[in-house]
């Protein structure tokens, strides 16, 4: 009997992890909530801010470009601000996340997060023009619910998601100074 309630529990713990990991369940209880910092994380681009900026924000436009659309799907969208969906690979599986993405044209890009594996994200990428180019900085705040058990949850989130943002940053690096070099 033991090992069956055991067996039931391990189960009933892997499909709420995957459920979780995936974003289909966010637990937002509000309950012990902790607080981590995302980033920063600075490049430098080879390019103007107007063209990092229109990079940064090309997975957003009406149309957005063949090689985003497995990972990027905007579900509405208003003026300045649209809701989308992301999808990255995690621990075997495909978590979403649903975000709010505003813009301020060229400074910045703000992103809230509405449903994934977190309760709490929200995060900005800032442009500022340097000398030869723009420098990219990303930020942002992850919080967690549970105290230490959030906080472990938090920093496996964390890597996995700064990890995605460093490579989202570098492939829009190399797609802007592309286009620099072109103009």
């Amino acid at each position: 009997m033991r090992i069956r309630t055991l067996a039931g529990a391990i189960g009933v713990g892997t499909v709420v992890w995957a459920l979780v990991v995936r974003g289909s369940l966010t637990l937002d209880l509000g309950v012990g909530r902790r607080f981590r910092r995302l980033g920063p994380i600075t490049i430098t681009v080879a390019a103007p801010r107007e063209v990092v900026f229109d990079v940064v924000s090309g997975p957003y436009a009406e149309r957005v470009p063949r090689a985003l659309r497995e990972t990027v799907e905007v579900l509405e969208r208003g003026e300045d601000v649209l809701l989308a969906a992301h999808r990255t690979k995690a621990y075997g599986l495909t978590a979403t996340t649903v975000e709010t993405v505003r813009f301020e044209r060229p400074e910045r890009v703000h992103f809230r997060l509405v449903r994934g594996p977190v309760p709490h994200v929200v995060e900005t990428f800032s442009l500022r023009e340097v000398a030869g180019g723009t420098e990219l900085q990303y930020s942002g705040e992850l919080g967690t619910d549970f105290w230490a058990l959030g906080r472990f949850w938090g920093a496996a989130v964390a890597r996995t998601w700064e990890a995605t943002v460093a490579s989202s940053l570098e492939s829009a690096r190399i797609e802007a100074e592309r286009r620099a070099a072109r103009a």
